[in-house]
């Protein structure tokens, strides 16, 4: 399991240079207008959405989880505390297959929890 954090950035190219440069690592997927970089330590998912004008602003935070089974348990822990979720779904978003579910905190916060379970050409 490891946080995801997802930023808008005013130039993805210089941006995915930066990071790779921080966190010496390679993006391991870069699409128009999107990168993504999973990095070991610390462990971190950072997925990069090209948005001019709203760089270094928060985009969306997210957990990455192993299985559908671990998305399917923090969906129903979650409601069991009274928090409304967008449920479960199988989804395709950000180039990948996922099962995942949405809460949004009282701040509009949008927190994602998933698992990718494959790769897809459209942004989703």
């Amino acid at each position: 399991m490891r946080i995801q954090l997802a930023l808008n950035v005013d130039d993805l190219d210089e941006s995915v240079e930066f990071y790779s440069k921080m966190f010496d690592t390679k993006p391991g997927k870069i699409r128009d207008g999107y990168a993504n970089f999973a990095i070991a330590e610390p462990p971190l998912k950072l997925v990069l959405f090209q948005n001019p004008g709203q760089g270094g602003s928060l985009n969306h935070l997210g957990v990455e989880v192993e299985t559908a089974d671990q998305v399917e348990a923090a969906e129903a822990r979650i409601v069991d505390q009274g928090i409304e979720t967008t449920g479960v779904d199988n989804t395709l978003c950000c180039y990948a297959a996922k099962t995942e579910t949405w809460v949004q905190g009282p701040d509009d916060t949008r927190w994602e929890w998933y698992v990718k379970t494959g790769d897809s050409e459209v942004v989703g």
